[in-house]
Formats: C-alpha cells, structure tokens, sequence
C-alpha cells in the first residue's frame, strides 16, 4: 500500500508516501503517551507560545500551504489561502483565550469551598477529512495542545502533502516530538490505536459510516469522542426575501469548496410565491460559474476531490434523474481531464427518491417548491441529518422564530453556514455530536474534577 498526492484538475501523481508499519504506529502511540506526561505540566505561556509561532509561521507561509491544499484535492487557491488564514485565527483564538476557558470554576450557592478543575486527560487520536486539510486538523489540535492533551492524527490518504507539512510545521513551532503525531497509516490500523490503554478519546471528521465504525469501536473500549458527520442543510427562502441579496448567498453557499462542505447549503427550500423568480436567478448565476484549473485566480469553479468523488456524484444525480427529477441545469461531467462536474439544479425531487436523504458532496443544488413557511419548516426537518441551515427574510425576528425550530446544531439568519473560531460547531442526528471550536470546543476532551475542600470557612 502506498499513499498518493494526485492532483484532481489532472489526474496526475504528485507524489508518494509509505505507510507506517503496526509496530511502527504502536511505537508513535508510546511516544505520544510519553510526550503527554510532560506536556500537561508546562505552562499555558508554554503552549501559547508554540501556537502563536504555529500562527505566525501560516500566515507568513501562506501561499506555500495554500498551494499544497491545491494540488491534493484541488480547492480554489483563493479559498486555500483564505483556509490557512482561518487556522492561524484558530490558533490564536486558543493561544489567547485557553487559560481562561480552562480556569477554576467555582462552584457558587452551597456550604462549602468546591470548584471544578479542567484537567487534560491523555493521548487523543483524530481522523481527519480532506475537504479542509489544514482546518479540519487545526480545528481539532489546537484547543487540544492547549490543554495540555497530545494528539495523534490519521489524515486523508489524498492530502498526504498537507498532512505532512503540519507535522512539519509543528516541529519547526519547537513543538515537543510526540505531542503531534502525523499518521501515515491504513484505516485498519485506527481500531488497535482507539483501543489502546493509552489513547483516552477519539475525533471523527467524516462520512456516516466511518463515524458509526468510530463511534462503536469508542464505545466498546469506553472512550470519549467527537464525530462531525455529513449535513443535508436547508436553505429556506421566505416570500419577502431580498432575491437581489438571497442569489449571490445561495451560489456561495452551495459552491463553496466546489460544493463540498458539510454546512454547504444543499436543500434550496423556497416559498412558491417567489419560487419561479428564485429559480430562474439562481440558475442565472450558477450557469455564469468558471470552471478551470483552481491554480488560476480567475477560476470559480474548481474540480472536485478525486475522480472517484466525480464518479460517485454523477451516479448519485443519474439516480435521482432516472427516478423522476427534472434537470434545470447541469446533471452530467463536462468532456475534460481532471474530476470535474458541471453545476447542477434538480427539481421535483420527492422523498422516495434515492438522493432525498442522502448528502450530495459537489455542485448541486435541490430546489424545492413549498407553500409557506409552516411547510418551509416541516421539509427542512424531515432529514436524518441536523448539521447547519439558514433563513433569508428582511424580518429578522421573523427568522429568529423560524431558526428555532429548525432541528439542526447550528442556523444563520440571511447568511449560509460557516464558521469561526468564536462559534461552536456541530450537529445533532446523523450529523454527529460534541462540539469544536469557540470555548466548548477545549471543553470536550478535559476532566472536568471537582476538588471539595469542606466547608466554608466565611
């Protein structure tokens, strides 16, 4: 088994790595063990400082990452630079912020001097996704170095260039050897790593059937874990949208990373009394995308992850299409070299049909036709998932009533899904559990002790 860099606006080989042997990534999993032993004494200005330099060194390296990010799953450069960007804001989010989200907490109203303390518990291991290479590992490192945890991560096997350039960027931060350990394995080796003694949680980027896997093989051995699955988000437009305003999102809400993002927008659930309007601009827009090489700065439209990611997709719209839906755009691949697809709008898509509940990772778009907003709502919870969704209505409040009853973890008001390093990210359903990012995100793989000291003495 070998682990290959092909760049998808090519097909072509970039280049290749070994994988660790069993022994190998047992002998890691003791280090990490033993670099968590000291890890967790060092100070928080310790671990501050090794990820302010984690911060500094991206963002004066940003164009060299960004490339990288590029070449091994072919997003747009400008939204790999912009990527790099976001995970030095990450990285001094936690730098700063750590030593106050894990102060003592005392625990007020009773009899007695008691408080919880935040402790870091030991070895974590995370399996990372390739769509974010660089954020989706920050995202999870970070607030974990910072307190005081080591952490071991298996990466996508078609971003082995970004992977390796974090483990590398790491050790040039002065990092100590072993508190950040880049994995080149096969998948069939994370199961002896999550059950081992030494490794006290795991974290899961990914598909609904590796986070099942996870999930179970974590439970089995009593760990703690964290799974981002896949989203079906809703993008509900109300009858007195601003269109104007409403287009320009719904096209950067679908198309970010070539339409696949988990919180990308995918279910286009709009008021019939604005629907014939909605669909005609929406499809304006999408048709005026640029597809090319994601090296050009004036592409839009970039190739998908992997050829096979391409294949998958067009038998998942082909599906769907042979089962009754209408094309308003797209459907099929353009006659080129790399893993691209051409934007795409179904309609008359109904829950019968295979791709109904199913995500749709590329450019993609389902429009559905819906009354009013009461059916609005109904239709955008009937989904096994529960990631993030959005409502577009010059009546915010109006929104903030519709948004609280949208069953998914995260909703935005006349903005698709994102993130930042303030806000707290996850799903509820099939799109997982636990929380990254913003000051719950440190909070999920810590002890959480109470320390009693008796009674008050005031």
């Amino acid at each position: 088994m070998t682990i290959t860099s092909i760049n998808p606006a090519s097909n072509e080989t970039i280049r290749t790595y070994s994988p660790l042997t069993k022994d190998e990534t047992m002998d890691a999993v003791e280090k990490a063990d033993e670099a968590y032993k000291h890890w967790r004494t060092t100070s928080f200005d310790e671990r501050k400082r090794v990820l302010l330099e984690f911060a500094t060194q991206l963002r004066d390296r940003c164009d060299e990452f960004a490339r990288l990010i590029t070449e091994d799953m072919g997003k747009r450069i400008s939204e790999s630079r912009q990527e790099i960007i976001y995970c030095a804001e990450i990285a001094e989010f936690y730098a700063e912020g750590a030593e106050a989200f894990l102060a003592n907490q005392p625990i007020q109203d009773i009899d007695a001097d008691a408080y919880i303390r935040f402790e870091p518990i030991g070895v974590l291991m995370g399996v990372m996704p390739w769509n974010f290479p660089f954020y989706q590992v920050t995202r999870f490192a970070a607030p974990n170095i910072m307190a005081g945890n080591s952490v071991m991560v298996k990466h996508a096997s078609n971003v082995p260039q970004c992977a390796e350039a974090i483990a590398d960027l790491f050790d040039t931060c002065s990092l100590p050897n072993g508190v950040y350990t880049n994995l080149f394995i096969p998948s069939e080796f994370v199961e002896a790593i999550v059950s081992d003694h030494r490794v006290q949680g795991v974290s899961l980027t990914g598909s609904e059937r590796a986070g099942a896997a996870v999930a179970a093989l974590a439970g089995k051995n009593l760990k703690r874990s964290v799974l981002e699955l896949g989203g079906n988000d809703p993008f509900i437009v109300l009858d007195d949208a601003d269109l104007t305003k409403t287009i320009p999102l719904a096209v950067k809400g679908r198309m970010v990373n070539a339409g696949q993002s988990c919180v990308a927008a995918k279910r286009f659930i709009v008021v019939e009394s604005i629907a014939e309007n909605f669909l005609q601009q929406f499809k304006d827009a999408m048709s005026d995308l640029v597809m090319g090489d994601p090296m050009d700065e004036d592409t839009t439209l970039s190739p998908l992850s992997t050829e096979d990611a391409a294949e998958n997709l067009q038998q998942q719209v082909q599906s769907t299409i042979d089962a009754g839906a209408t094309v308003v755009l797209g459907g099929d691949r353009p006659d080129r070299e790399g893993a691209y697809f051409n934007p795409t709008i179904l309609t008359d898509v109904t829950s019968d049909m295979p791709t109904y509940d199913q995500e749709l990772f590329g450019p993609v778009a389902t429009v559905y036709v819906v009354k009013d907003e009461e059916e609005a709502v109904k239709l955008a919870n009937d989904s096994s998932y529960g990631l993030g969704g959005s409502v577009y209505t010059k009546d915010i409040e109006r929104g903030r009533r519709i948004a609280e009853r949208i069953e998914t973890g995260m909703i935005f008001i006349n903005q698709p899904t994102n993130s930042q390093a303030e806000l707290p990210f996850g799903g509820i359903k099939n799109s997982g559990y636990g929380r990254e990012l913003s000051h719950l995100g440190i909070l999920e793989f810590v002890n959480k002790k109470l320390i009693h000291l008796g009674p008050s003495t005031e």
